[in-house]
């Protein structure tokens, strides 16, 4: 996705010593649409969110206009400590759906991979949404030479290469795929 990117200044503050500070970065689910009005009412209650949105021209039959969007439709991040009643204020905020993990617990995230959100929306460096894809996923090749062919997506010495089998006889060929765009099946 291209354009300009902007992190709403929602309580933004991802440094924190995970030693002494026992918070810790969350998703919620959030209802469609529901992503901005759930930043600001946890913003209102006071507890420290992030909410990463991209700037796009919206073309309308009469004009154009600069709207922005979520980055990850129907989702937030919460950073609270689990074992608060932070999480229940969190549940009860309007729009939540629910903490994503295992029964709607709540999984934590890594500061590390909301520090790397903040830094590529903060560089303004081109970038484009890619499907989460990991070793042992089937997947398909789109474009080029391999246009349609499938198998499964795995990594031999940080290469990722496709492996495509005869179930039959029990056979199988391994591709190397980068450069190539691969989506999952």
């Amino acid at each position: 996705m291209n354009g300009a990117m902007r992190m709403t200044e929602t309580n933004m503050s991802v440094e924190c010593n995970a030693a002494a500070d026992p918070t810790r970065w969350y998703a919620v689910r959030t209802r469609s649409r529901h992503e901005k009005l759930v930043a600001r009412q946890l913003e209102s209650q006071g507890i420290q969110n992030f909410l990463p949105v991209i700037t796009k021209i919206s073309n309308w039959s009469d004009r154009k206009k600069e709207v922005e969007l979520p980055l990850f439709s129907g989702y937030a991040f919460v950073r609270l400590d689990h074992a608060s009643g932070d999480r229940v204020r969190v549940l009860q905020t309007q729009g939540v759906v629910n903490f994503v993990g295992v029964q709607g617990a709540g999984i934590p995230i890594p500061d590390q991979e909301i520090e790397n959100i903040n830094t590529l929306l903060s560089s303004r460096v081109s970038y484009q949404e890619r499907p989460y894809l990991h070793v042992g996923q089937r997947v398909r090749v789109t474009g080029g030479a391999l246009d349609g062919v499938e198998g499964i997506l795995a990594a031999e010495n940080s290469d990722h290469s496709l492996v495509i089998s005869v179930g039959l006889i029990q056979r199988s060929l391994s591709v190397r795929v980068a450069g190539y765009n691969v989506e999952p099946i």
